[in-house]
């Protein structure tokens, strides 16, 4: 089983930063793709940033310029460097992990979530 630890989230006001890490641990073959989801109460899950282990990135344009997604593929863990905080920032956040557990058998896996909660 892969299981994701996720830690970082948190109450920080609006302009402030958070940093967000995730790291994938378990049976696997290798990692193919990280990311961050978010859901904020009444909306549906959207795509925050996501990062191959290639490098390629992709963004939601509400967080271009603001947030920041690396990867460390030896450690098996990404992170998201939030910047420029906004109250309609808040949600939860969630961890995605897509990856091979073997050859031949694809896995993907998400974390419980972490709270972010940006204050006015």
């Amino acid at each position: 089983q892969v299981q994701l630890v996720e830690s970082g989230g948190g109450l920080v006001q609006a302009g402030g930063s958070l940093n967000l890490s995730c790291a994938a641990s378990g049976s696997f073959f290798r990692i193919n793709s990280m990311g961050w989801y978010r859901q904020a109460p009444g909306k549906q899950r959207e795509l925050v940033a996501t990062i191959t282990t290639g490098g390629t990135t992709k963004y939601a344009d509400s967080v271009k310029g603001r947030f920041t997604i690396s990867r460390d593929n030896a450690k098996n863990t990404v992170h998201l460097q939030m910047n420029s905080l906004k109250p309609e920032d808040t949600a939860v956040y969630i961890c995605n992990v897509n990856g091979e557990i073997r050859s031949y058998v694809a896995f993907t896996s998400w974390g419980q979530g972490t709270q972010v909660t940006v204050s006015s």
